[in-house]
């Protein structure tokens, strides 16, 4: 026990401007599957990684490539600048996050290691002057790589020397299979590769066999999620979708659940519901939306992380991304479909400091429920996580707890202290705002920020590059207003 904690950053060999990049992030001890993968991945064995969301997977892979790529340019013999890592993810923002820690690490050695981020779609053209100057490291979906190889804007087959495969259980699931195998013919025979997963399921092994070649796997034992010290999970059983209602109200207007919090439904069109009925409350959130620009909702998860707003609604399909094949995953409603395929965000992406997750649509199965949990009790912080749950979902609610207690047995999802006779004071309120928020306020609500934030991220995206202090004023959770507004709901009288 006293090798493994003796085990820090400092022996594992690495270049001193790697070690100055970690103190400045200020990490002072590796997580578990940094500690394991860095000494493996720098000894050249390909990995096969499953360590749960919010583990350090990406740092896990990101510090032992740049210290590869720095120990050749270092010490092997001169040659031409090209391409030597290739990271593939499945969203546009997890592209965004992986290519902003690799540059965080590789703050000191910016010279030697220049990393591009090729996933946007809309900046092609940038993105091929950007490649023809070969940076050492390219991040990217499987589609925006395999287009870019296709159009010849790419080359890989010469020197490509590390692959790195990052959320791997969600790349089939967000319908890349087929630009996954087109991909693979345009790479060499032999290079060192990663898969970073957060479960191992049939798409896993599927890739497995499709890009490792004789991997070690990294199968850690570690819960999927922080124990009960550090994340409180509880249900509430609600007899009515009225109760649902009415006891979110009562949490967010009478500051029950405190600091940040993250709402999961299950369709878009619920998270538009909701969000029009906490604002007759004058209970500001915001809607992460697949279908708004991706500048739009960098931004929404940019200010929230920076405490702007202190709510934010977010669906399954930005967990989970979209069926596979047409079929349609759990037994929950069927989920609106995004614009965007590539535009999953609550999964893998760092919202920081969220006190509470709160399950308003109880999760279509019991990954999804690992992977909304996993937004709040990061690093070592508190959280709590709060799922409502209906009678008719209490078989679906077994499986969750099924997944949770694994051998023990042991109940997780503990009963949440909470009597709803304490709070019927306030049901005539919660009606009158149920009431008000129609199906065409719903329309007319989505139609209106899709506008809005069209107008925000294009025109205006030059203006704000001049201004970026009128950038941090722009809010994503001013009021939508197509439902009739009642201005006595906002506040809570006396009596109440």
């Amino acid at each position: 026990m006293e090798d493994q904690e003796s085990l820090g950053f400092e022996h594992m060999g690495l270049d001193h401007r790697l070690l100055q990049a970690v103190t400045d992030l200020g990490w002072s001890r590796p997580t578990l599957i940094q500690e394991k993968a860095i000494p493996l991945a720098l000894e050249g064995k390909d990995l096969l990684a499953r360590a749960r969301t919010g583990s350090g997977k990406t740092a896990a892979y990101a510090i032992p490539m740049l210290q590869l790529l720095l120990h050749r340019k270092a010490t092997g013999p001169a040659v031409e600048q090209a391409v030597r890592a290739l990271v593939l993810v499945p969203t546009k923002e997890l592209a965004r996050q992986a290519q902003s820690m690799i540059q965080q690490l590789a703050a000191y050695c910016a010279r030697d290691i220049r990393v591009a981020n090729v996933s946007a779609a809309e900046d092609s053209a940038s993105q091929r002057a950007v490649l023809m100057e070969k940076p050492d490291v390219v991040v990217g979906t499987p589609s925006r790589i395999l287009n870019h190889l296709q159009q010849d804007n790419l080359k890989l087959r010469d020197s490509m020397e590390l692959l790195v495969v990052d959320e791997a259980d969600l790349l089939f699931s967000f319908g890349f299979e087929e630009e996954l195998k087109s991909l693979l013919c345009h790479l060499p025979r032999i290079y060192q590769a990663f898969l970073m997963s957060a479960t191992f399921n049939e798409d896993v092994h599927a890739l497995k066999e499709l890009v490792l070649h004789n991997p070690v796997t990294l199968k850690l034992q570690e819960s999927q999620l922080p124990g009960p010290d550090q994340l409180q999970q509880f249900q509430v059983v609600c007899e009515t979708e009225e109760d649902k209602f009415l006891l979110l109200y009562a949490l967010l207007k009478l500051s029950l659940i405190r600091g940040k919090s993250l709402l999961f439904v299950n369709t878009l069109e619920r998270s538009y519901r909701l969000r029009l009925f906490l604002e007759q409350f004058s209970i500001p959130a915001c809607v992460l939306n697949g279908e708004l620009p991706l500048r739009s909702r960098c931004h929404i998860i940019s200010q929230f992380n920076q405490g702007f707003y202190d709510c934010v609604i977010a669906t399954d399909a930005e967990v989970l991304g979209p069926p596979v094949k047409g079929k349609h995953r759990g037994k929950g409603p069927k989920r609106d479909k995004a614009s965007d395929p590539e535009a999953g965000v609550a999964r893998g992406i760092d919202f920081h400091h969220v006190c509470a997750v709160l399950n308003f649509d109880l999760p279509p199965t019991p990954e999804a429920y690992i992977h909304r949990a996993g937004r709040t009790a990061r690093a070592n912080n508190p959280g709590i996580v709060l799922t409502f749950v209906l009678p008719t979902e209490q078989s679906q609610l077994g499986k969750i707890e099924e997944l949770l207690s694994g051998d023990s047995g042991a109940p997780v999802l503990l009963p949440y202290q909470f009597h709803m006779e304490e709070i019927e004071g306030f049901r005539y309120r919660c009606r009158d705002a149920m009431r008000s928020v129609t199906k065409q306020a719903i329309r007319e609500a989505r139609l209106k920020e899709i506008k809005e934030e069209l107008l925000h991220s294009e025109k205006l995206k030059t203006y704000f590059e001049d201004n970026p202090r009128d950038l941090q004023l722009l809010r994503h959770d001013l009021p939508l207003h197509p439902a009739v507004v009642k201005p006595h709901l906002g506040n809570v009288p006396d009596y109440l």
